[in-house]
């Protein structure tokens, strides 16, 4: 019987040994991308969740940063907001470039959910900074403020009002610059013409940051209920509360139309406190943008603002504290109007099992934030019943 040399039989093995054959590994299917990691985007933690809509921090690629993804259910979000409110978020934002607004990136429509993808601040809101240190110094309030009044007044020049000016939708990137945020409510093409400003009939926002006129129910100039709302912030900031309880309506509206007061305590200048009492006055008199920028409060010498190292706990933040959980009280009249709010757009929907998994998704259509102006467009339906209460949000 013939046999084979060793020396032949050494390169046969080396070769079995550099490339072994595995039936398993053969039959094993390679691991199919999410539609987001097709791309660029890793998806990270979750930074902020309601009814419908996820936000995570996403690795990107393209951008070479971290970014944020709001990821918005098709299932479970309402059909209003789904078929109006944000085809126009995306429609507005992508026209929009200000230091002082988060930026967005790029919006994706798959079969079950939409990505908007949009600048990180990874510093939090401004109502995160308000808890933590009870309330901001003249300092901060006013840098701050004046950030604010230069993102409100770049969207009005162009056309965009918010209609949702919050604590909450004002956040602060790595140097704790006011970026302004959320434009779910927004609405373009609102220049005036004509010298006659359009009047807005969608009654929408938070009732605790609410003008009287949106209140009353009227029709009315957005860019001027802005203003209002701009108000609010400011004393939310120097005071570390509300000016308003927003717990009962028929109070709220009371208030509201009344000569704003002040608390005793913290201490605020009087020039901030005329300011704040010109902001939060009738719309016939209500102090307009050109005029708050040369306020005499607000053109003082500002230092860098920076936050404060104290570690105060959230448990002893003042009446700001156990805001959002209280619910408004809105009476079933037709005289009073039923306030548009984030929370109102939920509906109740029976398939509460379903989650924001991206697996096996298959992409609709892209939009870029260099595309044209088409807005996403779908056969959506409203499914469930609204739920119409509300919750303070401060």
């Amino acid at each position: 019987m013939a046999t084979v040399p060793v020396t032949e039989l050494k390169p046969t093995l080396e070769k079995q040994q550099n490339n072994p054959v595995n039936e398993k590994d053969e039959d094993k299917p390679e691991k199919k991308l999410t539609v987001l990691e097709t791309h660029g985007y890793a998806l990270g933690r979750t930074v902020g969740a309601g009814s419908y809509a996820t936000v995570k921090v996403a690795k990107s690629d393209r951008h070479n940063c971290q970014v944020a993804v709001k990821i918005v259910s098709k299932f479970q979000a309402p059909g209003d907001y789904l078929k109006k409110f944000l085809p126009r978020e995306i429609e507005v934002v992508k026209g929009l470039k200000h230091s002082n607004l988060i930026r967005f990136l790029q919006a994706i429509e798959t079969t079950h959910r939409v990505y908007i993808v949009m600048e990180y601040a990874q510093n939090g809101s401004l109502l995160d900074v308000i808890r933590r240190d009870m309330f901001i110094d003249e300092t901060r309030s006013r840098r701050w403020f004046r950030q604010l009044l230069e993102a409100v007044d770049y969207c009005h020049e162009r056309g965009v009002v918010h209609r949702d000016i919050k604590c909450e939708n004002l956040l602060m990137d790595k140097d704790f610059n006011i970026k302004l945020s959320d434009f779910g409510f927004a609405r373009g093409h609102m220049k005036p013409k004509n010298g006659i400003a359009p009047l807005s009939e969608t009654f929408c926002g938070s009732y605790a940051y609410a003008s009287p006129e949106i209140l009353r129910g009227i029709p009315y100039q957005p860019q001027m209920s802005d203003i209002w709302s701009m108000g609010v912030v400011l004393f939310a900031m120097v005071y570390g509360r509300l000016p308003f309880d927003d717990s009962n309506y028929a109070q709220l509206l009371k208030q509201v139309q009344n000569k704003v007061t002040f608390p005793k305590d913290p201490k605020v200048s009087q020039p901030c406190r005329v300011l704040i009492t010109r902001i939060l006055a009738p719309q016939r008199t209500r102090l307009r943008i050109a005029i708050i920028r040369n306020d005499p409060w607000l053109i003082v010498a500002v230092a860098i603002a920076q936050t404060s190292t104290t570690d105060k706990s959230v448990d002893n933040i003042p009446t700001i504290s156990t805001a959002t959980e209280t619910k408004v009280f809105v009476p079933e009249t037709p005289d009073i109007p039923k306030l548009l709010t984030k929370e109102a757009l939920v509906t109740k929907h029976q398939d509460t099992n379903i989650g924001i998994g991206l697996e096996n998704e298959l992409p609709i259509k892209e939009i870029q934030a260099h595309s044209s102006s088409k807005s996403i467009e779908g056969n959506y339906e409203n499914r469930g019943k609204k739920r119409t209460e509300n919750r303070r949000n401060l």
